[in-house]
Formats: C-alpha cells, structure tokens, sequence
C-alpha cells in the first residue's frame, strides 16, 4: 500500500484548495488505473486541503472536517446588507466555529468606486460572531484577511453589544475616521457566554499604528489616500490609549494587532481573543499530523511559489511538518519562482514543479489551473512508480 495525503492551498483566481486536492486526485487515479490496472487500490490518497487564515479558510476548514456551512445575512462594510455565512466544524470539533470576516466585511464585496475605510465597517462580522454563540459553538476561529475596513473591530464590538460613545453620549458613526472622536466605552452590553474562546487565524504581524501599522500598510488599498491614511492612524492611536486606559488592554504593539483594519486589536480587546498562525491553526483543526502518519509522500502546492512562501504560507508549513516526520514532500504551483524550490529545500521540501507544460498566457493558464494541476500528478506518479 501506497499511501498520499494531498494538502494544497487555494491556487488564487483559479482553484480553491478543494478543487486543487481533487484535480491532484483525479491525476493520480489515471496513473494508478494505467500503471496497476485491477491493483489501482494499493495507491490510497487523503485529500485533506488547507488554508493560511486567508480567503477559503471556512470553505477548506469545513470541508476537511466535514462540517456544516451556515448561511447567514449581515452587513457589509457600507451597512447594506450582504449574504455571508459561517461554519460549524464537523466530528469532535462540533463546538467550534470558522469566521471568515472577509465574507461580511472584506474588500471584494464592494466597487472600487464604493472603498473608504473612513465608514466601513466591521459590524458584520460581529454579526457572523454572535449567530456562531448563539447556535452554542464555544470555540471561535476568526480568519481575518482581505478586510475593506479601518476600525480596529469598533463595528464588530457594537454588533456584540459594546457601545463606543462621543463626549456627548452618542454612539460613533460607522467606520474607521469616528474612532477619533471617541470618549467612552461601554461593555455593559457585551454579554458573550464565559466559556467562549476567540482565536485569530492570522499570519500578519503588523503593529496597530505607525509606518508598520493598519492604516500605513493596508490603507491604500482600501481606497485611502496619504492624508486620510494619516487621520486613520490617528484615530486609532486615541481608540488604542481609551481601550488601554478603560479597558486595561494595551493592545497597540501587539503583533497583528493592525491586521484586518485593526480587527485583530478590537478582538483582543473586547473578546480576549489570542492570535495564531492561520496555516497552525489550519494543521491543527485538521488532524495533520495524524493524517500524516504512515504516509509515504505529500503533495501540496499554491498559485505561486516564490520568496514570500517561507511567511506562513501552506507549502512551506507542509514542507516542515512532512520533513519532521520523514516523509518527501512534493510542490506543485502555478508559476515558481527561480530558486524558490532550492529555498524551500532548506525547510524540508523534496521538489517543487510548474505545472504549466506548455507556452501560455497567465489567463490561459488561471483557466486551465484544473486539468494542468491534474495532468501533473499524473506524470508525477507515473515519475514515482518507475524508480
């Protein structure tokens, strides 16, 4: 027996991480059915797809798990409103919940011309959070990337009960430029159960504030401009010295604090959230390393493979966990960078292949991602049977 676990990310504008782990299967059956006819069974593949905390995370993580995708109805980050969902994970792990917050509040849910991350907010994915307490989930995970907001989780506060008040007693606007005129906190109305635990699955190690910070970093692409980027990290700065001096929670250093518009300070502060490797976090909920166990090789792969793979991204977490345990692993991306191959070496990964096999335009290629990805596994194991 044979055995292969098949853990992929997402190949981006092209695959999720499922359909990356099935085209990899479907591969490999066409090799094992040619090359061992009616003994095709003694090659045994795992499918088991991953995600680094980013966009797919509930999807992957419900699938490996064999949960339950909730449908749910909340408001986007300009307040209309917008059909997300969350998940419920499934076997011994019922109790715990996967909020992907780009679902409710991320970029892709708005037109360029509608991106400001002085309003948008994170109410929705308070929302998100409240609907996975009250259907008795006590365990959340948090994926917080792709954000379109700026308002260090003050929106998703308010949808737990929070209220964030001016001088005058009223409750802030939406967004991210408000929190500047913020007075008072109010946690009177944050009455989650005692028992609930909150884990930010995030890679991002950015600052709340500063040139490394939320704002500086992540602003532009919401739509801010130099001076609007200023005035955000100005109000956060004043939202990080009221949550300190009311709260007691100095969350403005804390790395990821600046993560998704600051969503990551305002579930430490109001959630007592802890912040976790997304792909650790990923491995772990899954059972990886037990899968692992008495496997004979891993295939993995992403989109691209280049320098920043090292940063948490799913090959290189594969790459040393697999190598940990003695066991090859193998890489197949879209497009590999020189030497990224040679560079993940050094943390465990046997080889890394392009699955492009002919000329082809990158839109080409994004196309044809499934049957390139699955004709590659096929040589693949037809490599592997011959030696």
């Amino acid at each position: 027996m044979y055995r292969i676990l098949i853990c992929p990310n997402a190949f981006k504008g092209s695959l999720t991480a499922v359909a990356a782990a099935e085209a990899i299967r479907d591969g490999i059956r066409r090799a094992a059915l040619d090359l061992l006819g009616d003994h095709a069974e003694e090659i045994v593949t795992d499918l088991l797809p991953l995600a680094d905390g980013g966009d797919g995370t509930l999807a992957t993580l419900v699938a490996a798990t064999r949960g339950t995708i909730i449908p749910c109805r909340v408001r986007g980050p300009r307040g209309t409103e917008v059909d997300a969902a969350w998940g419920r994970l499934g076997g011994v792990r019922v109790g715990t919940a996967v909020i992907e917050m780009a679902l409710a509040s991320g970029l892709t849910l708005l037109h360029p011309s509608e991106r400001d991350p002085r309003r948008t907010t994170t109410y929705g994915t308070g929302q998100l959070l409240q609907a996975a307490l009250d259907a008795g989930c006590r365990a959340i995970v948090v994926g917080i990337g792709g954000s379109a907001t700026n308002d260090g989780g003050a929106g998703m506060a308010s949808a737990l009960g929070a209220r964030l008040l001016d001088a005058g007693g009223s409750d802030l606007e939406p967004g991210g430029a408000s929190l500047a005129d913020l007075a008072t906190v109010d946690v009177s109305g944050l009455t989650f159960p005692h028992d609930a635990t909150f884990i930010v699955a995030s890679d991002v190690d950015n600052p709340l504030c500063g040139p490394t910070g939320a704002s500086a970093v992540y602003g532009p692409q919401k739509g801010a401009s130099p001076e609007v980027v200023r005035e955000l990290d100005s109000a956060l700065a004043h939202y990080a010295r009221v949550l300190h001096s009311q709260l007691g929670k100095d969350v403005a250093e804390v790395p990821g604090s600046g993560a998704a518009g600051g969503l990551g300070a305002g579930l430490l502060a109001f959630c007592g959230a802890r912040i976790q490797s997304g792909l650790d976090l990923a491995m772990d909920l899954t059972d990886f390393d037990q899968r692992l166990a008495g496997c004979n090789l891993v295939i993995t792969g992403e989109g691209r493979v280049d320098s920043q793979t090292q940063r948490g991204k799913v090959v290189a977490g594969v790459a040393r966990r697999a190598h940990a345990a003695g066991v090859p692993v193998i890489a197949l991306a879209g497009s590999l960078e020189e030497g990224a191959d040679r560079d993940l070496r050094a943390v465990g990964l046997t080889a890394g292949f392009c699955i492009v096999d002919r000329p082809s335009t990158l839109e080409e290629a994004m196309r044809e991602a499934g049957p390139l990805l699955s004709s590659a596994s096929e040589r693949l194991l037809r490599l592997i049977r011959i030696q």
